[in-house]
């Protein structure tokens, strides 16, 4: 690596890590004064409270790196386009490709970073900023889906419960379809069924189970029965923010498992699935649109160059924004709206890039 690569790679690092270690804490200070009386009415513990900022700032980073990465890159390039370092670099007879290496060698590691980050560490920080949400901010604001509750747990074997209560682990109207051959075999009804913890059993009232035969029906009847049954209540029930708080491994396993079962929410947990692996993709095409932006001296000077800036930031927020919801809300393909914008943003940083080479 020579020293120009050294020199670049060196300001691209440090200026990313100050700008984000010098934003995270604005982000607690605001966050803090729009939920202290909260926490204070609730009574929160400290430690709670704590870990709760602990996890924000994890996940936050995570959220918003490609913006502070964008932001950085913009910033220290055109400080050397200002100080005419960038025109004495090309002068010399680097060409643009091997002028913007270190960039895409830093680029490289950061996105390293934030893919192991988003694979391992993020799931569990946004496990603990949600359940703090929810726990204590949001008092009785609806994290599962708990009316109307259909789900295929096995093939043929269907469930619906009217509604669901997390706190009892206790469903209402409860009843289970059992088809063989694409015929109903039986069906068992229950008025209410609840979930023993202790020992992984069910305990059903006002049990009928109703046996289809071929010349005649059985029926069964009793006022309270217990067995056992192979789902969780709480897993037909997931928290809306699930997907979150999964490792790669575990959400892989569970999206096969919610497919199977015929979840509503399949695009919502796909959706988070595909920003694992596109995130840290898009640091590469935000570094290039950085530099390709930034590496002219403009009338403007920075100024100029960080609202061209600020302004693609923002628009690129957007379009994650928006394609993500319709993903997860309209039969858009998930995969389809996660990457469209790394695609757009993609060939934008293609035509930025030959015009700064000219």
């Amino acid at each position: 690596m020579k020293i120009i690569d050294k020199y670049i790679l060196k300001r691209y690092l440090a200026t990313f890590f100050v700008m984000l270690f010098l934003f995270i804490p604005i982000g607690i200070v605001i966050d803090v004064s729009e939920k202290i009386n909260k926490i204070l009415q609730n009574k929160v513990p400290f430690v709670e409270v704590a870990f709760y900022y602990l996890n924000f700032t994890i996940y936050f980073a995570n959220l918003l790196f490609p913006i502070f990465l964008f932001l950085s890159v913009i910033w220290f390039t055109s400080k050397l386009a200002n100080n005419t370092e960038i025109i004495a670099i090309l002068s010399s007879g680097i060409s643009f490709s091997r002028f913007l290496r270190p960039y895409i060698i830093g680029a490289t590691i950061i996105s390293v970073l934030a893919l192991l980050m988003g694979f391992f560490i993020v799931p569990k920080a946004s496990q603990g900023f949600n359940d703090f949400r929810y726990t204590y901010l949001k008092g009785n604001n609806k994290t599962r889906e708990t009316s109307n509750v259909y789900r295929e747990i096995s093939p043929g074997e269907f469930i619906y419960v009217s509604n669901f209560n997390i706190n009892s682990k206790t469903a209402f109207d409860f009843s289970l379809k059992k088809f063989k051959d694409n015929k109903l075999d039986f069906i068992i009804n229950a008025s209410r069924i609840r979930y023993n913890e202790k020992d992984s059993t069910y305990t059903m009232y006002n049990y009928t189970k109703r046996t289809l035969g071929i010349l005649d029906d059985r029926l069964e009847t009793v006022t309270k029965k217990d067995t056992v049954f192979k789902f969780d209540l709480e897993d037909l029930t997931p928290v809306i923010y699930i997907a979150e708080t999964l490792t790669v491994g575990e959400l892989n396993d569970f999206i096969d498992k919610e497919r199977e079962r015929g979840s509503s929410n399949i695009n919502t947990y796909l959706v988070v699935l595909y920003k694992k692996y596109s995130l840290p993709v898009s640091a590469f095409i935000l570094t290039v649109i950085a530099v390709a932006v930034s590496s002219m001296k403009r009338r403007g000077g920075m100024g100029m160059n960080l609202a061209i800036g600020i302004g693609l930031a923002f628009t690129f927020i957007f379009f994650d924004k928006i394609f993500g919801t319709l993903a997860e809300k309209s039969s858009i393909p998930p995969f389809i709206a996660v990457w469209l914008p790394n695609f757009v943003f993609g060939i934008l940083a293609i035509y930025l890039l030959r015009n700064a080479k000219r």
